[in-house]
């Protein structure tokens, strides 16, 4: 029965959507009390602002004007901080409001469409040979291949903006590999499908009754490491064996290569079915597709980094293979889940709902995660509870990799334009009739850094450009006309990649995350603006969310600092124990802190694993996050800025492994962002060293200073605890991991002249 002639009686859907309605209740009734609490706040900054600067106590009533100023000023700023952080906590509410799940039915895919299932292209994204190894690409190549579909309707291509000839000798032979990994992982049902990944769960004692197993996993073992070493060697070298270069025709390419960013488009289709001897397996099945593209360079023209890459990806494949979906994946991510494609297609596919769908995005997640996550790697509430909201307010964010698209809306089309139902059949084969040659030299001038002057691609066609998260204004443009997306995570992660090993590494992830949001809310593309009417509120406010990282900062900075440096003189900028005002304050700390502990641990994480989170939220807000705004501050100013946050390793691999298992945070540099991260550690340190001082030769006593200073003790105290990984890499470790010598002397310079300068002002 065809989909169109289906009753709304007998349609039976292939995905599920669940609602934790129960659940969303409570947690609105706990939203609207925390939102009393912040009010009340609010209420008492404001009330108190003109009373001396929030000054109330009699014995101060002969405060000079200098000094009602500086106390005026103070609680300004504090009132600033504590409004953000109130606007951007109801800003947050949008991704917990309406979490919505969905539940793919495979099965019901299989028993409908197994025979009429779409031509899938797969995307595999590389720009550098010395940051992202060939071996470490072909590994996600290959587990994207293995796919559990239809290898005939599968296609895989890698686009290498390095245009390096390492990196086409390896998927060279990655596709000889395939042709005994492919037929392995479909006889013994492998998970997941990386090679690597795969060995590596196997354990040295691992044993199997199935003697056929045992052999086939020896050999098949032996295969990769043959290939491992012949790939590692010619990377080490920097040259291809010259055997293998004089008898593939596909380097013959790089007889004109000037330099990664000045040579002309290089394209081999490594397989394909119509070659009939190259493209089977040792079964004699049919292989996927496989191509290699380094697209067109010249200096004189802009490339536009991955966008431009995907733009070029989609325009070669629309010739060559034209799968009505399109997924790309980011080298350093895996397919940990061979039934991705299926869960991706439950929803495009689904009679009623499907058509709707633009695009279906899976969660990031990452190996080698520490039980803890020392570095918060896993942003594991964003993906386990965040982008379920997001789905809840009309779909969730694109983030550039992992993602399933269908080509026609990259291509720009409007869901006005779309049909209700989707004929997936009807596909043209842009290979009937020519050669493999003849179609190598046809889609190479869609890859040309001229083609596309003058042309809608980059505006309203492909990835947009013009950002540095041009994913994320792409996936904006296509909810805006229209579209829906869905947010897809199922038990069995889809695509796992590699997790930062050291701060350093974090940091400066971050930091380009987060100055490529900003630039976004003060782009053409702002949600503010321009989704005002298009998408919906809640989902302007999910963008926002993000978009607003960096100015985080300055209220953090506002709250490490002021409440702090105000000790040493015994300014009291919140209220008394004693006094009701005290209460709305406990209430939001004591209930916010809780409630974030919990959802944390229904995310699957452990009370130590909450702890890093926060300390790297404050490490990101206070180094990543103020660096991104102010760089971004100084661009639209008209003013260059380029603060240079690589951080080069000088210690052995080895040992920055071992310390990140033993879950020792590693610094082993020097850089802007650890001097402000231990200028802010001991500034907070020689301010609690200062007011227990005062407190203990105090008249007032040390009870009645505890009484008329809590809140700020406590603060400052919980900083202090979590820096104590800054102290320790500042004055106690030995390693190479801890924090050089200069940060130590800059910091203690840097923390102990503010605070003198401070206490010496009137």
């Amino acid at each position: 029965m065809k989909a169109d002639d289906r009753s709304e009686s007998s349609y039976v859907p292939l995905f599920a959507t669940e609602r934790p309605r129960g659940r969303v209740i409570i947690y609105r009734l706990f939203c609207v009390s925390l939102f009393a609490g912040i009010f009340f706040i609010w209420v008492y900054r404001f009330s108190h602002l003109f009373i001396h600067g929030g000054r109330q106590h009699e014995e101060e009533e002969d405060d000079d004007e200098g000094e009602k100023k500086c106390y005026w000023v103070l609680w300004v700023a504090l009132f600033g901080a504590e409004l953000w952080f109130g606007f951007y906590w109801i800003l947050t509410q949008s991704l917990r409001w309406n979490l919505v799940f969905r539940l793919p039915f495979n099965n019901r895919l299989s028993l409908r469409y197994e025979h009429g299932l779409p031509r899938v292209d797969v995307f595999v994204c590389t720009a550098d040979p010395e940051i992202e190894p060939p071996v470490m690409v072909i590994n996600t190549v290959l587990s994207v291949m293995a796919y559990d579909y239809p290898s005939d309707k599968l296609s895989v291509y890698l686009s290498d903006d390095a245009a390096s000839e390492i990196t086409f000798y390896a998927l060279l032979e990655a596709s000889s590999f395939a042709k005994h990994w492919l037929p392995f992982c479909n006889r013994f049902h492998v998970e997941p499908r990386s090679p690597s990944a795969y060995f590596n769960t196997l354990s040295s004692s691992t044993s199997s009754d199935d003697p056929l197993f045992s052999k086939e996993l020896a050999c098949i073992k032996k295969l990769y490491q043959d290939m491992e070493r012949r790939i590692e060697d010619a990377t080490k070298s920097g040259q291809v064996p010259r055997d293998v270069r004089s008898k593939h025709k596909g380097f013959s390419q790089w007889d004109s290569f000037s330099s990664r960013r000045d040579h002309d488009a290089i394209l081999q289709i490594l397989l394909h079915r119509k070659d009939a001897q190259n493209s089977k397996d040792v079964d004699g099945s049919v292989m996927p597709t496989l191509v290699y593209l380094a697209r067109e360079k010249r200096p004189q023209y802009p490339h536009h980094f991955k966008a431009g890459a995907m733009n070029s990806l989609i325009r070669v494949s629309s010739k060559i293979s034209n799968g009505k979906i399109i997924m790309n994946v980011d080298c350093d991510m895996y397919s940990n889940n061979s039934e991705s494609v299926r869960n991706a297609l439950c929803f495009f596919m689904d009679e009623q709902k499907g058509h709707e769908i633009a695009y279906v995005q899976f969660p990031q997640n990452f190996m080698g995660v520490t039980k803890n996550d020392l570095y918060g790697s896993d942003l594991r509430v964003i993906s386990a509870l965040e982008f379920h909201g997001a789905d809840g307010c009309g779909g969730p964010l694109y983030i550039g990799s992992g993602c399933f698209h269908r080509r026609d809306v990259l291509s720009g089309r409007k869901l006005s334009d779309q049909p209700k139902f989707n004929d997936w059949k009807s596909e043209d084969d842009p290979f009937m009739e020519a050669s493999l040659q003849k179609q190598e030299q046809e889609s190479k001038p869609l890859a040309s850094c001229t083609y596309e002057q003058n042309t809608l691609w980059g505006k309203e066609m492909g990835l947009l450009y013009g950002c540095a998260v041009e994913d994320v204004i792409t996936g904006l443009s296509i909810q805006s006309k229209g579209w829906k997306s869905v947010y897809c995570n199922p038990k069995r992660k889809a695509f796992l990649g590699v997790a930062p090993n050291a701060l350093g590494q974090t940091l400066v992830q971050h930091k380009r995350w987060s100055e490529g949001q900003l630039q976004i809310l003060f782009s053409k593309y702002s949600p503010a603006w321009y989704g005002y009417g298009r998408i919906s509120l809640g989902l302007q406010m999910v963008y926002c969310c993000y978009n607003l990282w960096a100015v985080n900062s300055l209220a953090t900075l506002c709250f490490c600092l002021l409440p702090s440096l105000c000790l040493l003189k015994g300014i009291s900028l919140f209220p008394k124990m004693s006094s009701p005002w005290f209460i709305p304050f406990a209430y939001v700390i004591l209930a916010e802190t809780a409630y974030s502990l919990l959802e944390f641990w229904i995310c699957g994480g452990t009370i130590q694993g909450w702890w890093n989170e926060q300390r790297i939220w404050l490490y990101k807000r206070t180094s990543s996050y103020f660096f991104a705004f102010m760089d971004t501050t100084l661009k639209l100013l008209g003013f260059p800025s380029d603060s240079g946050f690589i951080i080069t390793s000088k210690v052995a691999e080895e040992e920055v492994s071992q310390r990140y298992k033993g879950e020792i945070m590693e610094f082993g540099g020097s850089s802007p962002m650890f001097t402000l991260l231990a200028t802010l550690a001991m500034l907070n340190l020689f301010c609690f060293l200062g007011v227990s001082m005062d407190a203990l030769i105090s008249e007032d006593g040390f009870i009645r200073v505890l009484e008329k200073m809590m809140l700020q003790i406590i603060l400052c105290g919980v900083l202090i605890l979590i820096n104590v990984p800054i102290y320790k890499g500042l004055f106690f470790r030995k390693d190479k991991g801890r924090l050089p010598t200069s940060v130590t002397i800059k910091s203690t310079i840097f923390a102990l002249s503010a605070c003198a300068l401070f206490k010496a002002l009137n």
